[in-house]
């Protein structure tokens, strides 16, 4: 992950005027979301700025830690089209630092164009992404190199064995790996002693948690997650959700992608609708549920207590989407 200079500590100097001015190159770093802490003497510690609460993960929703104001993410007015036809209209959102936002809709809503929009796959008709600072279309290569990318189902080399394929990758990304290195993550992510084994051999639960591995070993600011826990049991769902906090804490951001409102409920800080190419809105799982708890769209389609799931339904509507 790119050096943000968080919780750096710089010995500064002050200036005839007596202020204290930050080196060019952690202001650079840090850019105009910054929080300067003045310690006794000239030691400063930079930090980032903060931003409103947000929810938690998992059950305990109640509890809500700040989050970084710095946006990692910043999808400005994008639209996709395929001939005459719009798949995203003039969709805008950000994903904060350490921040797990979910991207909900139907199938055809325009996740999909959305995502392969942030991935450099395809190029919108107009708007733009940014991605830690680099537009994606201008600078690919910068903005490929801080993201990481989980698909719903992800397919390496059958022949090859684990440990090829972590080597494989690594070195895509320039990342150089010991053998111990590789068998002491391989342990932390439940494949311990499985390092020989062809990844054609592993469950489907330990190639999602191998390709979730994948998708971080270079540290991105943003990984990118599509249907993550489709068709995993229960044990393997909460595994990944562990790892997946893991990331988190220690400063990554998550978008994701899922069809469980359930699961978005519980994990993500905030989500987007979208549906028909337009985004309907985004906010907090909680406030969304609050806002809506009244409206009679989601009254009608909703059993005993309000959830997530009966707020998109009342959105979007019931209708099966193919």
């Amino acid at each position: 992950m790119a050096d943000t200079g968080v919780g750096r500590q710089v010995q500064v100097v002050p200036s005839e005027d007596g202020e204290l001015h930050v080196p060019a190159d952690i202001a650079r770093l840090l850019g105009r979301n910054a929080e300067v802490e003045v310690g006794p003497g000239t030691v400063v510690t930079l930090r980032p700025a903060r931003g409103p609460a947000q929810p938690a993960i998992g059950p305990a929703q109640d509890q809500q830690p700040e989050l970084a104001a710095t946006a990692i993410l910043e999808v400005s007015h994008l639209s996709v089209a395929y001939g005459s036809k719009k798949a995203v209209d003039d969709v805008s959102f950000q994903v904060f630092q350490g921040e797990i936002f979910g991207l909900l809709g139907p199938n055809g809503a325009g996740k999909t164009s959305t995502l392969s929009s942030i991935e450099g796959l395809i190029k919108p008709r107009s708007g733009s992404v940014l991605l830690d600072g680099f537009d994606v279309q201008r600078h690919p290569l910068e903005a490929k190199a801080r993201m990481g990318v989980q698909l719903q189902a992800t397919s390496f080399q059958d022949q090859l064995t684990i440990r090829q394929v972590v080597r494989l990758y690594a070195g895509l990304y320039g990342v150089t790996l010991s053998d111990l290195d590789i068998d002491e993550q391989l342990q932390v992510i439940g494949l311990a002693g499985e390092a020989a084994k062809p990844f054609k051999q592993l469950s489907g639960g330990q190639q999602q948690r191998l390709a979730l591995y994948i998708a971080v070993i270079h540290e991105p600011a943003l990984l990118l997650l599509d249907e993550p826990t489709a068709g995993l049991d229960p044990q393997s769902r909460r595994q990944l959700w562990g790892r997946i906090e893991d990331i988190r804490k220690k400063g990554g951001s998550i978008l994701l992608t899922t069809h469980s409102m359930e699961e978005a409920q519980a994990v993500c800080d905030r989500v987007s609708i979208i549906d028909h190419g337009q985004l309907l809105t985004t906010e907090r799982p909680l406030d969304l549920i609050d806002k809506h708890r009244d409206d009679p769209r989601v009254r009608a389609v909703a059993h005993g207590d309000v959830t997530l799931e009966d707020v998109f339904i009342g959105l979007t509507g019931s209708e099966v989407r193919d």
